[in-house]
């Protein structure tokens, strides 16, 4: 069995150094956990750190985490289905939204729940994923603060994740002005301003004025030490606390060039291959089904060929690789995610 070893103490290291330099310029940290699926063991060790918001896309994750007995203050990242409400109010304490029917529903099955769910609207400032347009928000606003089911806790906005819309000076300072606007207008307090996630590392390293923004959403940085924009290491980060390792099961040597009639694959596509000669091709018990191929990498002299859904070749240059052996590899983020979800993946933790 493929298994995902998870080194807690990097992880931990990951957090401390990240909640210490965003504190310097107030910035807190809600913790985004989704990469490991919510896992209640990660989420635990953050908290030691001093994080005390622990932030997925999935309301099972939520569930999942307070059955294993995680106390901590939990976000949810993704907009909420109507078909979940119930479950988001029971579950999360705050939530990321942008459909006025949708924080209605929440505050109807709040005051159902007794309870007072806290809402952070997210606005559109240019990466086309999830966001309220900068020209309409006076208007939800107007009709969400008379609902009694709610709190108006946050104003946020996400970047890079769909569009590659990076943060800047320009859309950081438009997010402070709304802020600005409401907070004068509606005479009410924004309690989080959410900046963004990991991709904000840059900005936030660079600016000399953070304006309202008081909260950042980091994942990628605390799992794998790295900003999402250009997939850099940050500094004094640990890149290295997931390690993939799976097993061999052929080592042949063969033809570098398939040979017969050409057509698709199993996923429809059309691969080609240059003809080198013989090499020595070795298969390692891992595919498509479980993690995404193309975001991972041995950590021997190989190179990644190709996959299909649980076969990953490989051409193993100047080393001899046996069958029964076990091969290491480096994980990026979309890899990260697949292979947490993935139930024939072995999680280790160390």
């Amino acid at each position: 069995m493929s298994r995902l070893e998870i080194n807690i103490n990097k992880i931990k290291h990951n957090a401390r150094t990240l909640k210490k330099e965003f504190a310097k310029k107030g910035i807190t940290i809600a913790a985004v956990i989704k990469g490991v699926a919510g896992s209640p063991e990660i989420a635990n060790a953050i908290l030691e750190c001093g994080i005390n918001t622990i932030a997925v896309s999935r309301v099972q994750d939520i569930k999942k985490m307070k059955e294993f007995g995680v106390k901590a203050e939990f976000l949810l990242t993704r907009l909420s289905m109507h078909s979940e409400v119930a479950d988001v109010v029971k579950y999360a304490d705050i939530s990321l939204n942008s459909e006025i029917s949708t924080i209605k529903l929440l505050s109807e099955h709040s005051l159902k729940q007794n309870k007072r769910h806290k809402v952070v609207l997210m606005l559109e400032l240019g990466d086309l994923r999830e966001g309220i347009l900068p020209e309409d928000i006076d208007t939800i606003i107007e009709q969400a603060i008379p609902l009694k089911g709610i709190e108006l806790y946050g104003i946020g906005v996400n970047l890079v994740c769909f569009g590659g819309i990076e943060p800047s000076e320009k859309n950081m300072t438009e997010l402070s002005q709304i802020v600005d606007h409401i907070q004068e207008k509606y005479h009410v307090k924004i309690k989080m301003v959410s900046g963004g996630n990991s991709a904000n590392y840059k900005w936030l390293s660079q600016t000399d004025n953070t304006g309202n923004i008081n909260n950042l959403r980091i994942g990628e940085a605390i799992l794998l030490g790295r900003e999402p924009m250009h997939k850099n290491r940050i500094p004094d980060l640990y890149i290295d606390a997931f390690t993939l390792i799976c097993e061999v099961i052929e080592s042949k040597l063969k033809p570098s060039l398939p040979y017969g009639n050409k057509c698709q694959n199993t996923f429809g596509d059309k691969p080609e291959f240059t003809n080198i000669g013989a090499i020595n091709r070795v298969i390692v018990g891992i595919g498509e089904q479980d993690v995404d191929t193309k975001a991972i990498k041995p950590r021997v002299k190989a190179d990644i060929i190709g996959a299909s859904s649980d076969h990953l070749i490989l051409h193993a240059k100047g080393i001899n690789i046996e069958v029964g052996s076990e091969i290491q590899f480096d994980i990026k983020y979309p890899a990260l995610l697949r292979l947490s979800t993935s139930p024939y993946v072995k999680k280790v933790f160390i």
